[in-house]
């Protein structure tokens, strides 16, 4: 097929096989962690640092984009992505093998991968929001879905495959899911791109930083990053510790409902949102996620807590790509370098919350006192010490609902 031949509608889709391959490399190495552990002799603490590269690796990338991406631009760089993905991912099979310390290759294919899904984070919200589109909001929000359904879709798929190959050839599984951003490279060499502002026209740093409205989108970001992140990461405990059920059982029932609720949220936004107005979603999505969060933690029932956890996915759902859909609006000349700057704070977001949780769930368990809305309820020492971690995130849904009235009052008063 010629250059020619690709319209827009084929641009969208690389951007949705984009945000599917993000799923890829951030939730790959983790299902292979016990594999990893047996097979190489890691500890658990430096499989840990494995997560910690890859979000550092990202945070870097994303710093990286804001300011360069613009000048080599979308193309090269979203090439650039998915070969590095793919490398990232076949070293994953080989170099584990093939380096005197294992625990080094896998360090080496992180951080190849992990650089690729920095720059894809970075810039296919912006190719999407360039592309002719009646609605934009729903477009970014079916955009985000992709990422959602892309995670379950690996989990499931990696799962059944380990288990019919079997441990001893686990190098085949992420050999076969590096196929999937190398036809994605490809596909960005011929589809047509639209620059999001024209060359020179964008905002510099100096004036997103002193325009005030935009540091309310940073906090926006940050709330949702937390909301989502805090809740999601402590969901597989909720499931094995409340309800007694083995690991894999316990991630299905925990993350993956999760990811469920957030992408049929996102899909359901994506194909009816021209009907529904972002910023009020939002605000309803904040105000429930408050509810859920409350409802989690403050009941007793472990299938009711389970429910209340899964539903907060629901909740949560619009927070990123609304957050990007009204800061687009806000500041239409933007261009990456905001949303370059938006994706940073969504990644702090994402490693506050949980750091957070952590850090009080810890406290809490030495203690062994908490607020006295939860004493008396019969929680052992580590679900009081969880519990009491995420009641404390309730701030980040509460600080977004606050911030998104103030969004709100500042762009009345701008009309």
């Amino acid at each position: 097929m010629s250059k020619k031949q690709y319209t827009y509608k084929h641009t969208t889709y690389a951007c949705y096989r984009g945000y599917a391959t993000q799923a890829i490399i951030n939730n790959l190495t983790p299902l292979l962690f016990i594999v990893f552990q047996t097979s190489f002799h890691i500890s658990y603490d430096r499989l840990g640092q494995l997560i910690l590269i890859n979000f550092s690796t990202q945070l870097l990338t994303d710093i990286w984009a804001s300011k360069y991406a613009d000048h080599y631009g979308y193309r090269k760089c979203m090439v650039a992505a998915h070969a590095l993905c793919t490398v990232g991912l076949l070293s994953l099979s080989f170099l584990p093998q093939l380096l005197p310390s294992p625990y080094l290759g896998l360090v080496i294919s992180v951080i190849l991968y992990a650089t690729g899904g920095g720059l894809v984070e970075v810039i296919v919200s912006p190719i999407v929001e360039a592309l002719p589109n009646d609605n934009k909001e729903s477009a970014m929000a079916l955009l985000h879905s992709f990422y959602c359904w892309g995670q379950m879709i690996v989990v499931l798929i990696s799962t059944i495959v380990l288990r019919l190959i079997g441990r001893d050839l686990w190098f085949l599984l992420p050999l076969l899911w590096s196929l999937f951003p190398l036809y994605n490279a490809f596909k960005f060499l011929h589809v047509p791109l639209l620059p999001l502002v024209q060359d020179g026209n964008g905002m510099k740093l100096k004036e997103l930083l002193t325009s005030p409205g935009f540091y309310l989108s940073m906090l926006l970001m940050i709330c949702a990053g937390s909301s989502e992140l805090s809740m999601s990461q402590w969901s597989s405990l909720f499931a094995e510790k409340g309800l007694q059920v083995p690991k894999l059982v316990g991630d299905m029932l925990g993350p993956g409902v999760f990811a469920l609720f957030m992408a049929i949220g996102r899909t359901i936004y994506g194909y009816y949102g021209e009907r529904l107005p972002m910023k009020g979603c939002l605000i309803g999505s904040s105000i429930l996620c408050v509810l859920t969060y409350l409802a989690t933690v403050l009941t007793s029932n472990p299938f009711l807590s389970l429910l209340a956890c899964s539903l907060t996915g629901l909740s949560v759902c619009l927070m990123w790509p609304g957050t990007f859909s009204l800061s687009s609006a806000a500041f239409p000349k933007g261009g990456t370098l905001m949303f370059g700057i938006l994706a940073i704070c969504g990644d702090l977001g994402c490693s506050i919350g949980p750091w957070a949780a952590g850090i009080l769930s810890n406290r809490i368990q030495e203690t062994g006192q908490s607020f006295p809305v939860l004493m008396g309820r019969g929680f052992d020492l580590e679900q009081l010490g969880l519990r009491t971690g995420l009641l404390a995130c309730t701030i980040f849904p509460v600080l977004m609902f606050l911030g998104l009235l103030a969004f709100r009052k500042k762009k009345s008063a701008k009309a």
